[in-house]
């Protein structure tokens, strides 16, 4: 386990002020971070907040990266810790998913076979990130799986994308170039991730790659909850999933001790039990989820207009 120090700081962060904490995980200067110049980004008047969401094909995701490349060798370079060489990225890679290694050198290609971003399209012990997020799996009226993204807009890539890099069709939104934070795939399988409230680090994948490997090689909650059993994050995640049959299922994913699969159909950012407290208390993970369960519980069709 590898110890950057983040107990050592954590009390002494306001939790309520998400820019100066997020500022300090990143290690980035925030007048700059993350994607000043992103392609998507429009003039806003003051107050308000202008978004353009894209939506593209895997053949027009070159495109995508080429221009979000720069941005991210700064959040790559960025944190503590040493970031792998693309010979040891690639190792991982094909250690534990091989299914997504000649993607992976198709897409090193596109980026002019930069050793640096080989390495940062592995996701192999990339800098600490986390995020909030809420999400249920919810079964009335057909399977769905609905959650929000609490995150700086700042920091979204704003790209809904639809891929087929080894063979099934993947729909989602992209994190990290190729990684997802959500989607679903032509088997019926969804799936999203949420922080899991703790701050350990280790070595391990950032999560929007396991987010896309298990849509790209998965078809059902049962292969998908065996999958994440066995693949190395480097931070504390909560991964749910719901299939075409309605099967639905939460895995606690740390980088310190083993998953532990769960049958809850709501996901916030805790694990069973609150371990960070500044950080549960400030998001208000467990009011969430309670809220979340209790409309769920109740059957309530408002879970999909909830403020969560």
């Amino acid at each position: 386990m590898t110890d950057y120090g983040w107990e050592r700081w954590t009390e002494q962060v306001d939790w309520t002020d998400w820019r100066s904490w997020l500022r300090k995980v990143a290690s980035t200067d925030w007048a700059s971070a993350p994607w000043p110049s992103a392609p998507w980004e429009q003039a806003a008047t003051p107050g308000e907040v202008s978004l353009t969401l894209r939506a593209v094909e895997e053949d027009e995701l070159g495109q995508h990266m080429t221009a979000t490349w720069p941005a991210f060798r700064r959040w790559w370079r960025g944190g503590t810790g040493t970031r792998p060489t693309a010979g040891e990225a690639g190792a991982r890679l094909d250690e534990h998913m091989p299914e997504l290694v000649p993607a992976w050198r198709r897409l090193a290609g596109l980026l002019g076979e930069d050793p640096e971003a080989a390495a940062m399209l592995a996701l192999w012990n990339p800098p600490p990130f986390l995020t909030g997020c809420s999400q249920a799996a919810v079964l009335p009226d057909g399977p769905a799986l609905i959650r929000n993204y609490d995150w700086d807009y700042r920091l979204f890539d704003a790209v809904v994308a639809r891929t087929a890099f080894t063979g099934p069709r993947v729909l989602g939104m992209l994190d990290c170039l190729w990684g997802l934070l959500d989607g679903v795939n032509d088997a019926g399988l969804a799936v999203s991730l949420a922080f899991g409230g703790r701050p350990q680090v280790g070595e391990g994948f950032g999560i929007p790659l396991v987010v896309r490997y298990v849509l790209e090689t998965c078809g059902t909650t049962e292969e998908a909850m065996r999958t994440l059993r066995r693949l190395p994050v480097h931070m504390s995640y909560n991964v749910t999933t719901v299939d075409r049959a309605g099967s639905r299922a939460t895995a606690f994913l740390a980088p310190d001790r083993p998953a532990h699969v769960t049958g809850q159909a709501v996901a916030t950012n805790h694990q069973g039990q609150v371990e960070w407290a500044p950080y549960a208390a400030a998001i208000k993970t467990v009011e969430r989820r309670r809220h979340l369960q209790a409309l769920l519980d109740a059957g309530s069709g408002e879970i999909g207009r909830a403020h969560v």
